[in-house]
Parts: structure tokens; C-alpha cells; sequence
């Protein structure tokens, strides 16, 4: 119950073009007085109007003031303005809105009809110089203030969320940097950021990168981390169990005129140990056997290819090919998270189907909208999809993937006085002249905790880190330090 986005009446200042004698005179005082462009003031003079804006939202001062320019014809009307106190703190789901208080990006705009309420109507009369008839005013409909909205988002956790992500995305000169909080078991979004930000309280003075919402409009190639999916379907179809042993071929499978490796030479590993140490070839074995039918039914089963349906405008559904678009070696590329396209969200949010018992739900920003006398208008309640796995494939992925914390690719993950669960990814960019970058690479880290029963799931997104670029190396720290805290502050405050 902490406000992020509030509104508050401030002065706007009009004019009267056809009662100015002396325009040019007016114009040059108005734009100093207001700090504006002369030329400009003075075409809005000269036009044959009774009313121009001069500059709206202006200052207290401003407004004792204009009396004393002595240009008469000038006037004030009261004007809602939107402000934002935390500044940049949870700008890209705020969004912000434009000079007559409509919604143009984040929640600002997807629920605008909600926010906005509703401009009053009221004719009226003047005689022959302009003067107001008040015995002749009719009212026509009063105004209407605009609902409540109670969001999803934790201060505290918002916070938290932000500093690590800042940190990270300066330690390693990142191109963006991408973090999502979410509670699996309900949808809720405890925290989302992005970097680089902006504020929306001057939004025109960024640019349009920095407010971008990277979470759910910027697609990636996600690396090992869509592992995950692979692992599942082999093990709900019963194709492997975690100890079965896959033969790793000493790190190089040659697959149709093309040889695959992996970042370390293994000879045999337990199916466990594929995913542990993230074996590119163990896992292409299995989903060798999966079939690439199949794999692709469980690509769609987890949502890949479809928005979550978050709050959010301009959410991206991703890309995925049908199976008989895919090419000889697609199915070298695709179990280890290459040739699909998805975004933060929709891999946090395959994640953590894991931690709840193979059920996808949908990610949500909003509670409930209230009016000014805080009745509820409308209840967001959790959205349970379908389950995707049983609880048996669940409970042997939680344990594959609190081993690769353990003592995996993950290790740094690991949190103090907690079982996580997680995977890694560290995935080549796509060149746009064709194949993979050289040297530019996106760092992931998806997980949840505790493992017994998962409080929260978390995603790290890092593009372009620099030097180093393995997700287990730069984005498993934050998934680390953030989930520390808010794990703290969740037990502490009574939240669970």
C-alpha cells in the first residue's frame, strides 16, 4: 500500500489571443517569465482564438505571479498532474502518461480506461465582452475521479531487485540487464526492472531504449536454461530417469556434417549429471530419443510462442519453429536453447512450473482496482493453467536442478540457510549478417526457493557482460544477493 504513482492539482496558464493589443509586447514577456521560446509564445497570439494554451503545469510562484506581467487576458484552470515519488524505482511497469494524463506505456496505459475517470461537462454563457452569466450555467455531468489500482509489486522487494541489477549491469559494462520476481505458485510479480531505465516524471529527456520493458518486449536465444524443457518431457514420458548414464563422447557428437561440444570433455554422466554440469551432448542425446515431435509438443505445453498474458502492452510471444520447418541439425540447437527466440518472462515462467508442481499460472501485476472509497471494483484472482507434468517429473527436476546449485554450473546461486534450485545459460548472440556473434554473449540465471516450497522464483537476464560472460559467473551472483534479502524480508515481515 506504498504509492508509486500519484496525482495532485497544479496551475496551467491560458490566454485570450483576441484581448491582447500589444502581442509582440506579451509574447516576450510570457517567454521569460515562463522560460519559453518568443517566436513560438507569439504565433499562439496571433492566432484568432479565445483561448490558447500558454504552459501547462507551472509552478506556485508561476502562478502569484502572472498578475504582476500586466498583460491581462492571461488565466489559470486547475490541471491533475501525475507524479511519480520513487523516480526511476519500478518505471517500466508504471509507465508513464502524457500532457493530458493519458496512458502511454506500462500499466498507465494497459489500464488507462480505469486511471483516467472522467472530464465533467458544464455550458457556459457570456455576454458581448466575454464576461461569465453564472445565473445561465448548466451542468451537464460532473466530473468522474479515476479508479485505484493495487499492484502486486513489493516496495521493498522492488528495491532490493533494482540495486542488485544496477550492480551487476555497471560491474560488467552490460549492454541491458533484465530481472523478474515472481511467486510461482500465484503469478504475482513481485518485482520486475530492467537497465538501462529512465524517469517517468521527464520520460521525454530518455530515449526510447532506456524505456523499453526489456521483461516482456526483448526476445533472446536463452542458452542452457530452456534445458529445462528437454529434461521435463524426457522425464514425464519416462524416456530417462535421473540416474540413467549417457555416454558424453568425450565432448565432441557429430551430428549430421556437424559436431556439437561441450565447455568440458565428459565421458559418462547419470542424466542428473547432464543438467548439473550442463552437458550440451547428454541433453541432445535425450532429446534424440524424445523425438523432435515431441520436444516441440512440450515447447508449446510450457508456452513458448505465446504471451503469458501479463498486464503489460507490447508483450512478445516469442519464436518457435514446427518441427517440420527445423533442419537436420535443429535438434542439436533447440534442446540446448538455440534457434528459439522467448522472453524473460516466459522462461521465468516455465521455471517455475517446476517449482509448482508442473502447473504454469499467469503472471499478473495487479490485484485489484478500487474506488476513491476503497471498494473493490475488481479482484485479480491466480490464474492455474494446465498441468504441463506430474508431480513425480517435478520433484526429480527440483532435485536435478538443487544440484546444479550445489555443486553445478549454478554454485554461485547458492544461498545461505536455503535449498535453491536453478539453471544456468550462457548463450551466443545472433549476428543480424547471419550466425552467432563473436564475442558477444547473454548471460542467464532462472531459479526458485526454498526447494520444499518455493516462496519465490527469480530470473537474471545480462546482455553483453564484459569480460566475462557465463551466466553461472555473473548472473547467479545476483540471483544470489537478491534472493538472500528478500527471502529475509519475507520471513521477518510475516509475508509468507
Amino acid at each position: 500500500m506504498r504509492e508509486l504513482a500519484v496525482s495532485f492539482n497544479v496551475s496551467s496558464c491560458y490566454a485570450n489571443p483576441r484581448k491582447i493589443k500589444d502581442k509582440q509586447g506579451a509574447a516576450d514577456k510570457l517567454a521569460v517569465f515562463f522560460d519559453l521560446d518568443s517566436d513560438k509564445v507569439l504565433r499562439l497570439l496571433r492566432k484568432d482564438k479565445a483561448f490558447v494554451w500558454i504552459k501547462r503545469y507551472i509552478s506556485e510562484e508561476n502562478a502569484k505571479g502572472l498578475d504582476e506581467l500586466g498583460i491581462g487576458a492571461l488565466g489559470l484552470i486547475k490541471e491533475s498532474k501525475r507524479f511519480y515519488p520513487d523516480q526511476i524505482l519500478a518505471s517500466h511497469i508504471l509507465g508513464f502518461v502524457g500532457i493530458d494524463n493519458d496512458g502511454l506505456e506500462g500499466l498507465e496505459l494497459y489500464y488507462n480506461d480505469y486511471l483516467k475517470g472522467a472530464a465533467g461537462l458544464t455550458i457556459i454563457s457570456r455576454d458581448a465582452k466575454g464576461r461569465r452569466i453564472e445565473s445561465k450555467e448548466q451542468l451537464i455531468s460532473s466530473p468522474m475521479d479515476g479508479y485505484d489500482i493495487i499492484l502486486t509489486i513489493d516496495k521493498y522487494i522492488q528495491h532490493i531487485a533494482e540495486r542488485e541489477l544496477e550492480a551487476v549491469y555497471k560491474k560488467y559494462k552490460a549492454k541491458a540487464a533484465i530481472i523478474i520476481i515472481m511467486d510461482p505458485s500465484t503469478g504475482e510479480i513481485l518485482a520486475m526492472a530492467n537497465r538501462p531505465t529512465f524517469n517517468p516524471n521527464s520520460f521525454a529527456k530518455s530515449s526510447s531504449d532506456a524505456r523499453r520493458n526489456r521483461a516482456v518486449c526483448d526476445i533472446f536465444e536463452p542458452g542452457s536454461v530452456f534445458k529445462i524443457v528437454t529434461a521435463a518431457g524426457a522425464l514425464e514420458e519416462g524416456i530417462i530417469s535421473p540416474e540413467d548414464k549417457i555416454y558424453c563422447e568425450n565432448g565432441a557428437y557429430r551430428i549430421h556434417r556437424h559436431t556439437l561440444h561441450d565447455h568440458k570433455p565428459y565421458k559418462e554422466l547419470t542424466f542428473k549429471e547432464v543438467i548439473k554440469y550442463s552437458s550440451n551432448i547428454g541433453t541432445v542425446k535425450v532429446a534424440q530419443r524424445l523425438k523432435k515431435d515431441m520436444l516441440y509438443q512440450y515447447i508449446k505445453h510450457f508456452g513458448f510462442g505465446n504471451v503469458t498474458g501479463i498486464d503489460l502492452p507490447l508483450e512478445e510471444n516469442g519464436i518457435i519453429r514446427p518441427p517440420e520447418q527445423w533442419s537436420k541439425i535443429s535438434i542439436s540447437a533447440i534442446p540446448m536453447g538455440q534457434e528459439i527466440a522467448v522472453t524473460a518472462l516466459q522462461m521465468l515462467r516455465a521455471m517455475s512450473a517446476v517449482a509448482n508442481e508442473g502447473r504454469l499460472v499467469r503472471p499478473h501485476l495487479v490485484k485489484r482496482i478500487t474506488d476513491k472509497r476503497d471498494e473493490c471494483l475488481k479482484e485479480f484472482k491466480p490464474e492455474r493453467g494446465p498441468r504441463i507434468f506430474g508431480e513425480k517429473t517435478s520433484s526429480q527436476l527440483k532435485e536435478i536442478l538443487a544440484a546444479v546449485v550445489e555443486g553445478g554450473t549454478g554454485k554461485r546461486a547458492k544461498v545461505k540457510g536455503y535449498t535453491a534450485a536453478g539453471k544456468t545459460g550462457t548463450a551466443q548472440k545472433v549476428s543480424p549478417k547471419g550466425g552467432y556473434s563473436r564475442g558477444k554473449f547473454i548471460a542467464v540465471f532462472a531459479g526458485f526457493l526454498p526447494v520444499e516450497n518455493p516462496k519465490i522464483a527469480m530470473i537474471v537476464v545480462v546482455d553483453e557482460p564484459r569480460p566475462v560472460y557465463y551466466g553461472g559467473h555473473v548472473s547467479a551472483p545476483v540471483f544470489k544477493a537478491a534472493a538472500q534479502e528478500v527471502l529475509n524480508y519475507i520471513e521477518n515481515s510475516g509475508l509468507n
